[in-house]
């Protein structure tokens, strides 16, 4: 005989929904709570950005003025390409590109994460300053909505901030034609989009090609819906940064090429797909290196390659696949795999050929070289951490900078000084206690490059130092986060 359903309380059963929905209220009454004190928080000055862009100095008529092409791929591992090391994966493009210029050894992304990275490579500032610290994700997706839950967005920041002055406005109102042709990644909303933040011309993604739905986008109106053809998208890019070249060559240009891949899911075209022993992996790779080659190429055909600064660099350690170089870690962790990327310049008439450099440099030291370049002065009411990279690249100095520092989200987890890195306590890669914090950790990068063995025991004077160091910066950031200065 089955068995009669048991009868429910009424007066217990309403007291359940009561509780849920209770529970309801206070929950998004606390979220709701926490995004207005995150907001309050931001110390958020819009005006600072018209301020700075009104005072840039447009290029007078027949003024000489170097063109740009900023290549930035997804990903990308240090030990990826054939001149860094790769035995798996040739990319004669690039190594070519470095043997005209300089390659660096020494080179970090500001963070082991994709939208903080890109904000330090627009804005010239660690991305503590510009409060984007985490991936940014769509608005209302539940990766955003957990973000804000979880509190992983301290300031409540869903794009970068309005009062950041980024590279391609700072090069637009000099009298540059801008163009960003692949991911942007850094909002998918107004005030956030590519084309309100200095791109003349936007070609390309919101968000990383995991990203579902992916559609692509020319400038705000969908291009090619989603889901888009992934395989043919490197095909298609090449194609825009080529016609944005030939369309702009009468006048001073600023590209940035912003390659989706080999972030994954890995994708490749017909053409390319079984040409690597890296597997699809390095087929990836070496239709990247195509794609490198048919925009140098194009800058030949048109006579600019004299004329003309390229740069190729990535914007974090490798993922589920790739090459560190040997070293250890991957994206999303601190230690050098996450960090360490290719750099390649190729500047006729600046940089010598045929340099490897191994001074330590950060890729927002890239915001001030090349408006260096252009004739643009860094913006004078901020904090701007990075340096002009021509003193470096020129081989008149062996590094840029005496400290830098590694954040992981907003939290600062390293120093390195000299030689010396510090790691504070933290979750690392370590199997089945990755959920574990460990350390601290001090490393000699000249003698231990891999970070296998820490003297924190037998070198406790130079951890405390560089405790010390971390918790003064810690405190310069908890007073002026953004980096305002005063009086201005």
């Amino acid at each position: 005989m089955s068995r009669l359903p048991e009868r429910v309380d009424p007066v217990r059963r309403r007291l359940l929904k009561a509780a849920l929905a209770g529970g309801g209220l206070l929950a998004s009454g606390g979220l709701a709570w926490g995004l207005c004190a995150r907001a309050e928080g931001r110390d958020f000055r819009p005006e600072r950005a018209a301020d700075v862009l009104s005072r840039v100095t447009p290029l007078a008529p027949g003024e000489p003025a170097p063109n740009i092409v900023l290549i930035v791929a997804d990903d990308l591992g240090y030990g990826d390409l054939s001149c860094y090391g790769s035995t798996a994966i040739e990319t004669p493009t690039l190594d070519g590109l470095a043997a005209q210029g300089a390659r660096l050894t020494g080179f970090y992304a500001c963070a082991p994460l994709c939208s903080p990275s890109r904000a330090a490579l627009l804005s010239g500032r660690y991305s503590i300053r510009t409060h984007v610290t985490v991936p940014l994700y769509p608005t209302w997706s539940p990766h955003e909505l957990f973000m804000n839950v979880a509190g992983a967005r301290p300031y409540g920041v869903s794009g970068i901030p309005e009062d950041e002055v980024l590279l391609p406005e700072l090069l637009k109102a000099r009298g540059y034609r801008t163009g960003l042709v692949g991911k942007w990644h850094l909002g998918d909303r107004s005030p956030h989009l590519p084309n309100e933040n200095g791109f003349d011309l936007f070609f390309g993604a919101y968000y990383s090609n995991s990203t579902k739905p992916y559609a692509i986008y020319r400038n705000q109106e969908v291009a090619i819906p989603a889901p888009a053809d992934q395989d043919v998208l490197t095909q298609q890019l090449t194609a825009e940064a080529v016609d944005f070249i030939t369309a702009n060559r009468g006048r001073p240009f600023f590209l940035t090429y912003a390659q989706p891949f080999p972030h994954e899911p890995l994708h490749a075209s017909t053409q390319a797909r079984g040409r690597s022993i890296g597997g699809l992996y390095g087929d990836v790779v070496q239709e990247i290196d195509w794609s490198v080659g048919r925009v140098l190429s194009t800058l030949d055909d048109l006579g600019l390659s004299e004329n003309t600064i390229v740069i190729f660099t990535s914007d974090n350690g490798p993922w589920w696949q790739g090459d560190p170089g040997g070293m250890r870690g991957r994206k999303n962790l601190p230690f050098e795999g996450g960090y360490r990327v290719p750099f390649i310049a190729r500047w006729p008439g600046v940089v010598p050929a045929e340099q490897v450099i191994d001074g330590p440099s950060m890729n927002f030291d890239v915001f001030p070289t090349l408006l260096a370049a252009a004739g643009v002065a860094v913006p004078d009411d901020r904090a701007i951490d990075g340096y002009d990279m021509r003193p470096l690249l020129r081989g008149e100095v062996d590094r840029l900078h005496d400290t830098l520092y590694y954040y992981k989200w907003h939290r600062l987890l390293g120093v390195r000084q000299g030689d010396w890195k510090y790691l504070r306590r933290h979750m690392t890669d370590n199997g089945g206690y990755a959920s574990l914090r460990q350390g601290p950790f001090l490393f000699n990068l000249a003698t231990d490059p891999t970070e296998s063995y820490s003297l924190l025991e037998s070198e406790p004077a130079v951890a405390a130092e560089l405790e010390a160091t971390a918790a003064a910066w810690d405190d310069q950031m908890d007073r002026n986060v953004r980096g305002w200065k005063d009086g201005l």
